[in-house]
């Protein structure tokens, strides 16, 4: 691997380690909100889940959802608590309480110290909707709905600058699904609404609902035509299973996904180039994860069982899984010049990093360590990197290298940082890279891998299988002044950090 800081993609991004917060299983109730737990504060929200979520290095997260956004009132979760009625949530045949509403989650995100990232009903509702929801939100005072916010105890705006429109309109599961010219034109409508109240705002518009939907493509096309100069954004959804034990598949799931970025990248310039635009759409990747649907876990209740938080989604995620998502993370990394912000999907016991028991213990799941110091080690900028590593047919995916890598280089503080999976299932393999920064000297390098590649974290262990020293790192001056040689040894299965140092 070639390394040079001249050659840059552009920015790391913060918004890249965005979350997911949906009113979907434990997620809100019994995940970040719990009133019963010893650790919860006066609104209710467990202070322990706050602590981890600024170690996972968070900075937006996305609400109230995904699907349940498209049949949500949002009026319903505001106001005294007393007078907010329950609903039937059919996205996942469960019944929302409305304990937590716009108000309620707008506290947690500033305890959380992240960015709120709302979604707007374009299934069951409209521009109508869209706009009482920006009026109470982020109007100072002075209107029936700011006015009543202020009644409601939030006296300063919520100022949310980042809004979607919609959620996966082209999927046949979505409450009040559409067409890409019916979304298109409903998309531009609100949009255009959107911005005459405040023009400012952040607008994404919905993509298709996953790469391999029979809309993916086309979708883009029409909604984008529509709406290419009244939003910023077009959104990107995709999950990874590994299926019928085709673990080598699985471990090559990045080459989907740089494939699936590229094709939106194409799709959108597309757009440009025919409607004569000077911006560019760029992707918010706001829903990115390991996620195991055919699992009896995420299957939602039936018939008459309409529960409260029921447990859905929870998957335990291994080892394996975590190397995948330290891959994904890789990849968005690579696109950081269009992707501009993304949105793990979930945060809280739904396809999450962060687990808990209602009223008790709170864990870490593998998931949590490539996306915590993904997020706490790149800063500065994301530099192109020539890799050339041994190939392996995938079934899934094809040609996929063993070796997938990414550095970042914060120059004002003389740091380089280099994220590698290995996709070797056996073997562990050598990485060498000539980086043409001289001077360099290691500051730590970790691998996170384990002989059993199958290990989940519990509540009663999570730590045995963490981020650890890998003594096979080391630093060489490379000869005529060209920089410096980086040296380490990758574990089979595993996910790697290299942080090198200036001076």
């Amino acid at each position: 691997m070639v390394v040079d800081p001249a050659f840059r993609v552009g920015p790391v991004r913060p918004r890249t380690f965005g979350s997911f917060v949906e009113h979907l299983g434990r997620c809100v109730y019994t995940g970040i909100h719990d009133p019963a737990h010893p650790s919860a504060d006066v609104d209710g929200f467990r202070e322990d889940v706050v602590e981890l979520v600024r170690e996972l290095g968070v900075t937006t997260v996305r609400y109230p959802g995904g699907n349940f956004v498209s049949g949500y009132r949002w009026e319903d979760g505001v106001g005294p608590l007393q007078e907010r009625p329950a609903r039937l949530d059919l996205a996942w045949h469960s019944t929302d309480p409305n304990t937590v509403g716009v108000d309620e989650f707008v506290r947690w995100a500033r305890k959380a110290g992240v960015e709120p990232m709302m979604a707007v009903n374009l299934g069951t509702r409209g521009v109508a909707e869209a706009l009482d929801l920006l009026e109470y939100s982020n109007v100072r005072g002075g209107t029936e709905l700011s006015d009543r916010r202020r009644a409601n105890g939030s006296e300063e705006p919520h100022a949310i600058s980042l809004w979607c429109l919609g959620n996966e309109m082209d999927g046949p599961w979505q409450t009040g699904h559409k067409t890409a010219a019916e979304y298109g034109r409903l998309a531009a409508e609100t949009a255009r609404a959107m911005r005459q109240l405040q023009p400012d705002l952040e607008l994404v518009a919905c993509g298709s609902s996953a790469s391999d939907m029979p809309t993916f493509g086309a979708w883009e096309h029409e909604v984008l035509t529509h709406t290419y100069d009244l939003v910023d954004h077009v959104s990107a959804h995709i999950y990874f299973a590994e299926h019928d034990g085709d673990l080598a598949s699985f471990l090559a799931a990045g080459v989907r996904m740089d494939s699936f970025i590229d094709s939106i990248v194409a799709t959108a310039d597309a757009v440009r180039a025919a409607g004569k635009h000077d911006k560019r759409i760029n992707i918010s990747f706001d829903e990115w994860n390991v996620w195991y649907q055919d699992r009896a876990e995420s299957r939602p209740p039936s018939g008459e069982d309409w529960p409260v938080a029921p447990v859905l989604l929870e998957d335990r995620y291994t080892v394996a899984d975590a190397v995948v998502v330290g891959g994904l993370l890789i990849s968005l990394l690579r696109h950081t010049d269009r992707v501009h912000a993304a949105s793990q999907a979930q945060l809280v016991n739904v396809i999450a990093p962060i687990m808990t028991e209602p009223g008790g213990r709170i864990w870490k799941q593998t998931t949590f360590h490539p996306f915590a110091q993904t997020a706490n080690l790149a800063r500065g900028v994301v530099l192109h990197t020539a890799l050339e590593a041994p190939t392996y047919e995938s079934a899934r995916y094809g040609t996929a290298g063993l070796v997938d890598s990414v550095a970042t280089w914060d120059e004002e503080a003389g740091e380089l940082v280099i994220f590698a999976v290995n996709r070797g299932i056996e073997e562990s393999t050598e990485l060498a890279v000539d980086v043409h920064i001289e001077g360099l000297h290691l500051l730590e390098a970790t691998s996170y891998a384990h002989e059993d590649h199958t290990w989940s974290a519990t509540a009663d262990d999570d730590a045995t299988v963490l981020p650890r020293p890998n003594g096979s790192a080391a630093v060489a001056a490379e000869g005529g002044g060209r920089g410096s040689r980086v040296t380490m040894t990758l574990p089979p299965i595993s996910w790697n950090v290299i942080r090198l140092a200036r001076g």
